[in-house]
């Protein structure tokens, strides 16, 4: 029985980025194509098969630990962009600022898939999706290069809004214009998910 079923959900790539160097910038360069390799995209800061943990693993490993690296990839979607530039007061967001990998138009409600959906192309090309990523303010200097003022603005408005972190189950070429088709998996919600969550964080 499989335990990953295709939708009906599709979204179109409309960006591309790597960020070469992100202790020089976290902006990222727009692409037209890259290869997902199983360690990411060559020439991507966020590559590898392992990364250093952050903060968002603090409750699990101390920081600067090698672990697997899930996040060889920050994936948002266009309307979310489009919700935050609305409140941060900009025309437009780039993905550039933020150190977008891949931008995709179509699929609603994007930041709140299911950890551990999957997105595919004709190629059979397949990023995991790992988890929600979650706001922080390192975009809000790169924002403020372009539109002063504004970046402050921004963890605040990603609230909900900032993409998933993703990362290569089948290599493969992913281009703009391709189309992604969102697979879940086949699960109900855990019954308990609201209990006896830890609050030593």
């Amino acid at each position: 029985m499989p335990a990953l079923l295709p939708t009906d959900f599709t979204a179109r790539i409309i960006w591309l980025g790597r960020v070469a160097d992100r202790a020089a910038s976290l902006r990222s360069e727009p692409l037209q194509e890259v290869h997902a390799g199983f360690a990411g995209v060559a020439g991507e800061d966020h590559g590898g098969l392992t990364r250093a943990s952050c903060s968002r693993v603090i409750a699990q490993y101390p920081r600067g630990t090698e672990i697997r690296n899930v996040r060889q990839f920050s994936v948002v979607a266009a309307e979310e962009l489009a919700g935050i530039a609305t409140e941060i007061g900009t025309k437009a967001l780039d993905p550039a600022w933020i150190g977008a990998s891949i931008v995709l138009e179509g699929i609603p409600d994007f930041s709140h898939v299911p950890p551990s959906s999957r997105l595919q192309n004709s190629d059979g090309t397949t990023l995991v999706i790992d988890m929600q990523n979650r706001p922080c303010n390192l975009p809000g200097p790169v924002i403020d290069e372009d539109a002063q003022g504004h970046g402050r603005a921004f963890k605040a408005a990603a609230k909900g809004r900032r993409g998933v972190t993703a990362w290569v189950e089948r290599e493969g070429p992913l281009r703009l214009g391709d189309e992604l088709r969102l697979h879940i998996p086949d699960q109900r919600v855990w019954q308990h998910l609201n209990e006896n969550l830890s609050t030593a964080v």
